[in-house]
């Protein structure tokens, strides 16, 4: 190509992204409003979006947190050869008092009595979250901390796949390395292990090779391939990206704020940065331990490898409520709240946090971790939740405006977000406080929750009510119909519909929750299902991915119609189950025409796009099938169809019963 040819190109690729002027006729809207809720529920981290294959790396599962946990939960002791020794669990002198407990390994022989040619050693087996899935030719990084007491050791580090059968026979070898300890403080080792076999059932064995004793804590084995080489599971990863998200909010939900055990069990920053084995690892509220091996710093790491917004969530000094609130999760569970003299703690730590993401590492400490971990620009953090659906009580408002009125005074260019409390409904007592409180303090954007069967969301049209002169904008941030059959993602289709709509009012929304792990599983219906080999994309998946994809700036209500309404469809009757939207996004000269029909009928749409440029072709994606399909583990029947159409500025289309369809116009 010339060097002619090449500035032509050049100016002709600019001036495709060139942002143009918005035709007459739309509404401004808000480009944030698809985003993504990330909670760990569901084993959502740990055994899911965090690569890490090993279950309990640091030795951190107690009793605490579920009946007939340990600290050698999801391991077990191997003495291959009849080799022989003794597991101690240890809390002398850790590594570090976030990470107290740690596993002591003496060997007392490994010579045998006989003439043995196989395997030998003392040690420990991991299998990960219900295998290890390895495969062949990858590369995993291992490491783990030893600490030597006597003579140096020698430790054999290898993973393998157990034969079944009887009697027991050595397991098949994917991988091996060996390590030399002889290190009498704590210290790290590493080391590379390359399987010569795919498998999906892998075990990683340690085996002390000579007597004596040996400490170890913090053990892990993760991919090398990860996304964008930041540590998370990469399909997972890549799943999310697929949905084009502009921000994501995190971590939680009820993990924020602790479950039904009081604050020890609070989600606190502060304690999820640093080197994974500083960590202090936590009980859950769904019920399990999180490593924190997915904290602070990978929660933004993965925002700004998204392009996406961090929305953080921090506790406010109250907890979460249990029959108080009208859940019955925790029926024993009050709301319980701070001292008010103890509030200072829990503002600092919201201050500390934008220093973190947001400050100069010269002059500030926070910041200068931020640096060290690898990050030394700032996250630009722009949003902050505080609180995460309390009920709206005396104790709670007192509380949040002394945090959030602090957190103004200091940092007027943060975003607080506030909220609404649980079932955010207009008859919902919470609910009105919620609002009270935000239009009182003049609250940027309060978060709504609610979950609903399928014919709330085919019929409510609440946003049309909500007063346009209000200072507090919504952010939705948890929703979903209560199954995950095909006509639930279409209610919910025609429900975002209805929020594009309105959204001059509604500027951010997520469906909640995220994830699911397929073994286990908290919360029904979930986004994402998943094992150790791939995600199972549910119906409103592609139905959220179509919204993700088509944001924009401007609203067109007019360019739609649809033959034998009564009234105009861009302010529908109540119980009409079908819509339409018409997005412009002047950054990509993209225009968007999305149709839903939830109904079983065909419905014939006139659209008329004349005030628009269009270009000669256009992509059509079509969701389409029975009402009740649905996609599973056994079959995924329902997928989009593409394919690329002539555009027209003016034609009728019939919308199929049960189906979506999305236009893509370049303008």
């Amino acid at each position: 190509m010339t060097s002619t040819a090449l500035l032509l190109a050049v100016a002709l690729g600019l001036q495709a992204q060139r942002t143009m002027n918005a035709p007459k006729g739309g509404k401004a809207i808000s480009d944030e409003l698809l985003g993504i809720f990330f909670e760990d529920i569901s084993m959502s981290a740990d055994g899911g979006l965090y690569a890490e294959l090993v279950q309990n790396g640091s030795f951190e599962y107690s009793p605490a947190e579920r009946d007939g946990w340990g600290a050698g939960t999801a391991w077990k002791v191997i003495r291959p050869g009849h080799s022989l020794g003794l597991i101690e669990v240890r809390k002398d002198n850790p590594i570090h008092p976030n990470n107290p407990t740690y596993m002591r390994l003496h060997t007392e022989r490994t010579k045998q009595f006989y003439d043995y040619t196989g395997w030998r050693g003392y040690g420990i087996q991991n299998d990960g979250f219900e295998g290890i899935s390895v495969k062949a030719g990858e590369k995993y990084d291992f490491s783990v901390f030893f600490r030597n007491i006597g003579n140096a050791k020698t430790v054999r580090v290898a993973l393998v796949e157990n034969k079944e059968g009887w009697p027991p026979k050595d397991p098949r070898l994917l991988a091996e390395t060996t390590i030399n300890v002889s290190n009498t403080n704590w210290a790290k080792y590493e080391a590379v292990l390359t399987p010569d076999s795919t498998s999906q059932k892998a075990a990683l064995q340690i085996l002390v090779l000579n007597e004596g004793d040996l400490d170890i804590d913090q053990v892990s084995l993760m991919p090398q391939d990860t996304y964008m080489g930041h540590g998370l599971r990469k399909d997972l990863a890549q799943a999310l990206a697929d949905l084009h998200p502009r921000f994501m909010r995190f971590p939680g939900g009820c993990v924020v704020h602790g479950g039904g055990d009081g604050f020890w069990d609070t989600y606190r920053w502060k304690t999820t940065i640093g080197p994974k084995e500083l960590r202090r690892g936590l009980k859950n509220t769904w019920g399990y331990h999180q490593s924190m091996g997915l904290g602070y710093y990978e929660y933004f790491q993965f925002c700004e490898d998204l392009g996406m917004q961090p929305v953080p969530i921090l506790p406010c000094g109250v907890s979460c409520q249990g029959t108080n609130g009208g859940w019955n999760m925790w029926p024993t569970q009050a709301q319980d709240v701070v001292p008010m003299s103890e509030m200072d703690e829990w503002v600092q730590d919201a201050l500390d946090l934008i220093e973190w993401a947001n400050g100069d590492p010269a002059t500030s400490k926070w910041a200068k971790m931020r640096a060290d971990a690898g990050h030394p620009k700032p996250f630009n953090l722009k949003y902050l939740g505080i609180g995460n659906e309390e009920k709206i009580s005396p104790e709670f408002c007192e509380r949040f405006k002394y945090m959030y009125e602090r957190v103004t005074k200091a940092h007027p260019e943060i975003v607080i977000v506030g909220t609404a409390g649980p079932g955010s409904h207009p008859e919902n007592p919470d609910f009105e406080a919620g609002w009270k409180l935000a239009d009182e303090l003049g609250m940027p954007i309060i978060d709504e929750h609610y979950y609903e069967p399928n014919s709330y969301f085919l019929s409510s049209r609440q946003y049309d009510q909500y007063p346009r002169d209000r200072k507090t904008k919504v952010y939705l941030g948890e929703y979903a119909s209560k199954d995950k059959k095909l006509l639930d993602a279409l209610a919910e289709g025609l429900y975002l519909l209805h929020v594009e709509r309105n959204a001059d009012v509604v500027v951010m929304t997520s469906y909640a929750p995220l994830f699911a792990r397929k073994t286990n599983t908290n919360w029904n219906p979930d986004l994402i299902y998943y094992d150790n080999e791939r995600p199972f994309l549910t119906c409103s998946y592609y139905v959220q991915q179509l919204f993700g994809q088509s944001c924009g700036q401007y609203y067109y209500g007019d360019c739609v119609t649809f033959e034998g309404d009564v009234a105009n469809i861009e302010q529908p009757q109540k119980d009409v189950n079908y819509g339409q939207s018409v997005i412009l996004n002047v950054k990509t000269r993209k225009l968007y025409v999305k149709l839903v029909n939830a109904g079983s009928d065909v419905k014939k749409a006139k659209v008329n796009l004349g005030r628009f440029g269009l270009k000669k072709q256009a992509k059509k994606t079509v969701i389409s099938g029975q009402p009740d399909a649905e996609n599973n583990y056994e079959a995924q029947p329902i997928v989009p169809a593409i394919e690329t159409i002539k555009a027209q500025k003016k034609f009728t289309l019939d919308l199929a019963p049960y189906s979506m369809v999305m236009l893509e116009y370049s303008l």
